[in-house]
């Protein structure tokens, strides 16, 4: 199995490269001149996919084909009280930029909405904002003339006294939203709240794909044991991949693979946070059982140390490879990974 790693929005390594430089609207509010603080946002805005681009070109320079987009790029976007801003226009260019680099060297690239934005929610309010918030991020991939393949990852949502309740809430706001927003999502478990199966039962039903996060997996199992995970549910989360390249009409795995999240736990005492780096034997461990039946899986790092954790994973890929355990480390990003019968 051909196995790509990636990280999240900030480069340790890449100086002054931010790319969610913002500015609050308590500062916005104090300016006299309204439109003068608009091209203000957009020219951080601007600043943001210049940095966002630099940070492409140091993932292109390291062999690195999986990035995570801020979604920070665009200060205030969907502030209530900024509605009738449209910064797209002014935008456009350095959006356009930021696709053509994405396009050209066959970076696989995404958004992950925060928390807020929630589908099982039972206030419309919450629910009117997450479909702001995912438009937003939508409308962004469409600014780099980005294709379906480019996904927004979210959480089904909180519990709201009652699981099941909210799940099936989930599944009907979610279905309600045009084709513009569901072909853009993918359905992510969390450490708390819905586990792996109650997440595939319901990205099977809205029909996106999954992404499997590992580490939420670790604190927020279920009653899932490890041969349910391996034999029964990974290969439903194989098939919503499967479908969904169907759907675009890719014919092989390698133009769209399966997804994962993988992060270590920050400590004993806070299992859920997540550490600077990533330990490398209970990744590689989820990996072998993976390759089974996968043949091309990518695989993001949530750790606090962005670049650098993926740098010294690397480095540990290949210590693990020099003692002879079915690990083949390719390039800067990529490794190849022999199945565990």
């Amino acid at each position: 199995m051909i196995v790509r790693l990636g990280f999240v929005a900030m480069s340790l390594q890449v100086e002054n490269a931010s790319p969610s430089r913002t500015m609050t609207f308590a500062n916005f509010s104090k300016l006299d001149d309204r439109e003068a603080g608009i091209r203000k946002l957009e020219r951080i805005a601007e600043e943001n996919l210049r940095s966002t681009l630099r940070i492409l070109k140091h993932c292109k320079a390291s062999g690195i084909q999986m990035y995570r987009f801020s979604s920070k790029l665009i200060p205030l976007a969907t502030h209530e009280h900024l509605l009738d801003w449209n910064p797209f226009a002014a935008l456009a260019p350095a959006f356009q930029e930021v696709g053509e680099f994405v396009r050209k060297n066959g970076i696989r690239v995404s958004f992950h909405p925060d928390h807020f934005c929630v589908f099982s929610t039972p206030r419309p309010e919450v629910l009117a904002k997450s479909e702001l918030d995912l438009l937003n991020h939508i409308r962004m991939l469409e600014a780099m003339e980005l294709d379906e393949a480019t996904k927004c990852n979210i959480h089904i949502g909180g519990a709201y006294g009652d699981k099941a309740v909210a799940a099936e809430r989930f599944i009907r706001q979610f279905s309600a939203l045009s084709s513009r927003f569901k072909h853009r999502v993918t359905l992510e478990n969390d450490d708390k709240t819905f586990n792996a199966r109650e997440t595939l039962e319901a990205a099977e039903q809205v029909g996106v794909p999954m992404v499997l996060d590992i580490h939420h997996h670790a604190v927020n199992p279920g009653d899932i044991d490890e041969d349910e995970l391996y034999s029964g549910l990974w290969p439903r989360v194989e098939l919503t991949w499967q479908k969904e390249r169907e759907r675009l009409g890719f014919s092989s795995a390698s133009q769209l693979p399966a997804k994962i999240h993988a992060s270590s736990p920050k400590s004993v005492s806070d299992p859920r946070g997540h550490a600077d780096f990533v330990e490398a034997e209970p990744l590689v461990q989820f990996l072998r059982h993976a390759a089974l039946n996968t043949e091309y899986l990518d695989c993001m790092l949530e750790a606090k140390s962005k670049d650098e954790a993926l740098f010294k994973l690397m480095e540990d890929l290949k210590q693990m490879e020099a003692s002879g355990t079915g690990i083949k480390v390719l390039d800067g990003g990529r490794v190849e990974i022999a199945a565990q019968h």
